[in-house]
């Protein structure tokens, strides 16, 4: 492609509220400063994140069908060398006829979570017959890539990318200076279990110290997470959908992650980019890749919410450890740096541009 200006175009579920979400529009940045020609595609009418590129917002039709036939006749005027899809793929059938009848393009399909029915059916053979023909399917974490290995699909893992010069500079704004840990991540499933988090904490020290535990993002579930609150009569924030999260991850005492499952948690990466430790769960996939236990933070073992508890009271009383950890937030963290993931992009689409 060397005498050709590529042509990308990248298709998700939105540009706001998740890590796929963000990491689509960090590589737009990417890819459009590179001289690379982007279109951006989202399903839905919710447009947060900075992005670069030509924006077609489907989620202005009035139909499924209309967005089926919008889509396909965009994507024949427009030319494209690669489509990369950050989309949950669950309707099989669906995705079969996208495979099938809308995409033209050699495409790579990416996989965010260990929850791997978000994106490809249990059957291989069905996984085979919708995938098989894809250019490359990435996943975020090594951990997804060796669930996947039984597909016998192409893979490629490529981590979630961080703006760190966009972190560093959204981080100096002022937040509340009362004392607090944080939890960030969607309420409308249980997938986070911050219902169970709000048990942890108030089963810890961290109460009856005046740390209050801060709960980022917004959600069906979030007014019963308020009442759970109150009835244990704990100091819980639950702020909703901030439009700048990164000073509230600077300013926590530490971040703590509990999900059921991930896929590379960009939540652990964010707060230590802020230069704040974590405090997570070592469940499928992703936070054993990010969190050196005892160095940058404290990998607590699966699903143990007593050893989670522990864990929170360490780091909220041992200044010198936790200060130690902040110390060393960002050692091991260049491989998700956005200049080093796009090139591992520009690699596995064999785009020379150097």
């Amino acid at each position: 492609m060397q005498n050709h200006t590529p042509k990308i175009c990248l298709i998700g579920h939105s540009l706001a509220t998740g890590g796929a979400e963000r990491a689509m529009a960090a590589l737009s940045r990417f890819f459009s400063s590179r001289g690379i020609v982007v279109h951006v595609v989202t399903v839905v009418d919710n447009i947060q994140y900075p992005f670069d590129g030509e924006l077609l917002n489907l989620g202005k039709c009035e139909s499924r069908l209309q967005k089926f036939r919008t889509l396909y006749k965009y994507l024949r005027q427009d030319k494209f060398d690669f489509i990369i899809d950050f989309r949950m793929r669950p309707g099989f059938f669906q995705e079969w006829l996208t495979a099938r009848f809308l995409y033209n393009a050699p495409t790579v399909y990416a996989v965010h979570s260990a929850k791997i029915d978000w994106y490809l059916p249990k059957s291989v053979l069905l996984a085979r017959l919708i995938y098989g023909g894809s250019y490359r399917i990435v996943t975020v974490s090594k951990g997804i890539e060796d669930l996947l290995e039984p597909y016998g699909l192409p893979l490629t893992a490529i981590p979630n990318p961080i703006d760190f010069d966009q972190i560093s500079r959204l981080s100096m704004e002022t937040v509340q200076t009362e004392s607090f840990i944080l939890a960030v991540g969607r309420m409308d499933d249980d997938v986070k279990q911050f219902d169970k988090l709000i048990r942890a904490y108030a089963d810890s020290d961290l109460p009856f110290q005046n740390i209050r535990l801060v709960i980022l993002r917004d959600g069906k579930h979030r007014q019963s997470l308020k009442q759970l609150a109150a009835e244990l009569n704990v100091p819980v924030s639950i702020d909703g959908a901030v439009a700048n999260p990164y000073p509230w991850f600077k300013n926590a005492r530490f971040t703590v992650l509990c999900s059921k499952t991930e896929g590379l948690p960009t939540v652990l990466l964010e707060s230590l980019a802020c230069g704040t430790p974590v405090v997570s769960f070592d469940c499928k996939t992703g936070p054993a890749e990010i969190v050196r236990d005892g160095e940058n933070g404290m990998l607590v073992p699966d699903q143990d919410f007593e050893a989670l508890t522990h864990a929170m009271n360490w780091m909220a009383q041992n200044e010198e450890f936790r200060e130690a950890c902040r110390q060393d937030a960002f050692h091991g963290l260049e491989k998700f740096h956005l200049e080093n993931v796009g090139r591992a992009w520009l690699e596995l689409l064999k785009i020379d541009l150097y």
